[in-house]
Protein backbone atom coordinates (compact mmCIF):
# COMPACT_ATOMS: atom_id res chain seq x y z
CA UNK A 1 0.00 0.00 0.00
CA UNK A 2 1.29 3.45 -0.89
CA UNK A 3 -1.09 6.36 -0.64
CA UNK A 4 -0.08 9.83 -1.71
CA UNK A 5 -2.42 12.77 -1.82
CA UNK A 6 -4.20 15.34 0.25
CA UNK A 7 -6.08 14.91 3.49
CA UNK A 8 -8.86 17.40 4.19
CA UNK A 9 -10.09 16.83 7.71
CA UNK A 10 -12.03 18.52 10.50
CA UNK A 11 -11.58 17.44 14.08
CA UNK A 12 -13.94 17.79 17.05
CA UNK A 13 -13.80 17.10 20.75
CA UNK A 14 -16.98 15.16 21.57
CA UNK A 15 -18.61 13.70 24.66
CA UNK A 16 -17.75 10.05 25.17
CA UNK A 17 -20.10 8.25 22.77
CA UNK A 18 -22.46 5.34 23.31
CA UNK A 19 -20.39 2.54 21.81
CA UNK A 20 -23.47 0.37 21.28
CA UNK A 21 -24.92 3.03 18.98
CA UNK A 22 -21.72 2.97 16.93
CA UNK A 23 -21.83 -0.82 16.71
CA UNK A 24 -25.53 -0.79 15.74
CA UNK A 25 -24.28 0.16 12.28
CA UNK A 26 -23.12 -3.17 10.75
CA UNK A 27 -20.66 -1.27 8.53
CA UNK A 28 -18.85 0.29 11.50
CA UNK A 29 -15.23 -0.86 11.63
CA UNK A 30 -13.30 -1.22 14.91
CA UNK A 31 -9.55 -0.68 14.79
CA UNK A 32 -7.12 -0.97 17.71
CA UNK A 33 -4.20 1.37 17.17
CA UNK A 34 -0.83 2.14 18.67
CA UNK A 35 1.05 5.08 17.22
CA UNK A 36 4.14 7.11 17.89
CA UNK A 37 5.90 10.08 16.36
CA UNK A 38 9.42 10.12 14.94
CA UNK A 39 12.28 12.49 15.76
CA UNK A 40 12.59 13.71 12.18
CA UNK A 41 8.83 14.00 11.68
CA UNK A 42 6.27 11.46 10.66
CA UNK A 43 4.22 8.85 12.43
CA UNK A 44 4.22 5.07 12.65
CA UNK A 45 1.11 3.04 13.44
CA UNK A 46 0.27 -0.52 14.35
CA UNK A 47 -3.36 -1.24 13.39
CA UNK A 48 -5.27 -4.35 14.41
CA UNK A 49 -8.61 -5.09 12.76
CA UNK A 50 -10.36 -8.45 12.93
CA UNK A 51 -7.16 -10.16 14.08
CA UNK A 52 -5.06 -8.80 11.20
CA UNK A 53 -2.16 -6.48 12.04
CA UNK A 54 -0.88 -3.82 9.64
CA UNK A 55 1.99 -1.37 10.11
CA UNK A 56 1.80 2.04 8.43
CA UNK A 57 4.31 4.89 8.20
CA UNK A 58 2.92 8.36 7.45
CA UNK A 59 4.44 11.73 6.64
CA UNK A 60 2.22 14.81 6.53
CA UNK A 61 2.93 18.34 5.36
CA UNK A 62 0.76 21.15 6.74
CA UNK A 63 -0.94 23.25 4.05
CA UNK A 64 -3.85 24.85 5.96
CA UNK A 65 -5.53 24.08 9.28
CA UNK A 66 -7.72 21.46 7.59
CA UNK A 67 -5.60 20.42 4.60
CA UNK A 68 -2.37 18.41 4.57
CA UNK A 69 -0.31 16.65 1.98
CA UNK A 70 -0.10 13.03 3.09
CA UNK A 71 2.15 10.15 2.12
CA UNK A 72 1.73 6.78 3.75
CA UNK A 73 2.92 3.28 3.06
CA UNK A 74 2.83 -0.13 4.65
CA UNK A 75 5.94 -1.35 6.45
CA UNK A 76 6.97 -4.68 7.96
CA UNK A 77 6.85 -5.45 11.68
CA UNK A 78 10.66 -5.41 11.84
CA UNK A 79 10.76 -1.81 10.59
CA UNK A 80 8.03 -0.84 13.08
CA UNK A 81 10.12 -2.25 15.94
CA UNK A 82 13.23 -0.50 14.61
CA UNK A 83 11.39 2.83 14.35
CA UNK A 84 10.43 2.70 18.04
CA UNK A 85 14.10 3.52 18.63
CA UNK A 86 13.59 6.73 16.59
CA UNK A 87 10.58 7.85 18.63
CA UNK A 88 10.57 11.59 19.28
CA UNK A 89 12.19 12.47 22.61
CA UNK A 90 9.74 13.07 25.46
CA UNK A 91 6.80 11.41 23.73
CA UNK A 92 4.76 8.35 24.56
CA UNK A 93 3.17 5.70 22.40
CA UNK A 94 -0.52 6.51 22.07
CA UNK A 95 -3.08 3.72 22.21
CA UNK A 96 -6.62 4.22 20.96
CA UNK A 97 -9.64 2.43 19.59
CA UNK A 98 -11.02 3.90 16.39
CA UNK A 99 -14.60 3.40 15.28
CA UNK A 100 -14.92 4.14 11.55
CA UNK A 101 -18.62 4.95 11.27
CA UNK A 102 -20.09 5.48 7.78
CA UNK A 103 -22.78 8.17 7.64
CA UNK A 104 -24.14 10.04 4.60
CA UNK A 105 -21.28 9.05 2.26
CA UNK A 106 -18.61 10.09 4.78
CA UNK A 107 -16.58 8.15 7.31
CA UNK A 108 -16.76 9.52 10.84
CA UNK A 109 -13.68 8.39 12.78
CA UNK A 110 -14.33 8.31 16.52
CA UNK A 111 -11.16 7.83 18.58
CA UNK A 112 -11.42 6.59 22.17
CA UNK A 113 -8.37 6.79 24.41
CA UNK A 114 -7.74 4.85 27.64
CA UNK A 115 -6.87 8.09 29.48
CA UNK A 116 -10.28 9.74 28.83
CA UNK A 117 -13.66 8.41 29.96
CA UNK A 118 -15.70 11.57 29.36
CA UNK A 119 -14.53 12.71 25.91
CA UNK A 120 -13.24 11.48 22.57
CA UNK A 121 -12.22 12.77 19.15
CA UNK A 122 -14.32 12.85 16.02
CA UNK A 123 -12.47 13.29 12.72
CA UNK A 124 -14.28 13.74 9.41
CA UNK A 125 -12.37 13.45 6.13
CA UNK A 126 -13.93 15.70 3.51
CA UNK A 127 -13.69 15.94 -0.26
CA UNK A 128 -13.02 19.70 -0.18
CA UNK A 129 -12.52 22.42 2.42
CA UNK A 130 -16.05 23.84 2.08
CA UNK A 131 -17.98 20.55 2.16
CA UNK A 132 -20.93 20.56 4.53
CA UNK A 133 -21.87 17.54 6.63
CA UNK A 134 -24.38 16.34 9.20
CA UNK A 135 -23.16 14.75 12.43
CA UNK A 136 -25.15 11.77 13.76
CA UNK A 137 -27.48 12.93 16.56
CA UNK A 138 -25.99 10.63 19.17
CA UNK A 139 -22.52 12.21 18.78
CA UNK A 140 -22.42 15.31 20.99
CA UNK A 141 -19.86 17.90 19.89
CA UNK A 142 -18.17 19.89 22.65
CA UNK A 143 -16.09 22.05 20.32
CA UNK A 144 -14.15 22.04 17.08
CA UNK A 145 -10.41 21.55 17.63
CA UNK A 146 -9.21 21.38 14.02
CA UNK A 147 -6.90 24.40 14.42
CA UNK A 148 -6.03 23.82 18.11
CA UNK A 149 -2.58 22.20 18.12
CA UNK A 150 -3.06 21.09 21.74
CA UNK A 151 -5.47 18.46 20.40
CA UNK A 152 -3.13 16.99 17.79
CA UNK A 153 -2.28 13.39 18.57
CA UNK A 154 1.39 14.38 18.45
CA UNK A 155 0.70 16.88 21.26
CA UNK A 156 -1.18 14.23 23.25
CA UNK A 157 1.89 12.00 22.93
CA UNK A 158 3.69 14.67 24.98
CA UNK A 159 0.95 15.80 27.38
CA UNK A 160 -2.61 14.61 27.96
CA UNK A 161 -5.16 17.41 28.20
CA UNK A 162 -7.74 17.08 30.96
CA UNK A 163 -9.36 20.50 30.95
CA UNK A 164 -12.85 20.75 32.42
CA UNK A 165 -15.67 20.20 29.95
Amino acid sequence: MNINGFEIERKFLIKYPDINKLLDNPLCRVLKMEQFYLQGGGRVRKIEENGKITYIKTVKKHITDIKREEKEWEIEEEEYIKEIGNKAFGTNIIKKTRYAYPFYDLIFEIDLFPFWNDRAFLEIELNDETQEFIVPEFLKIIKEVTADKRYNNSSLAREILNEAL
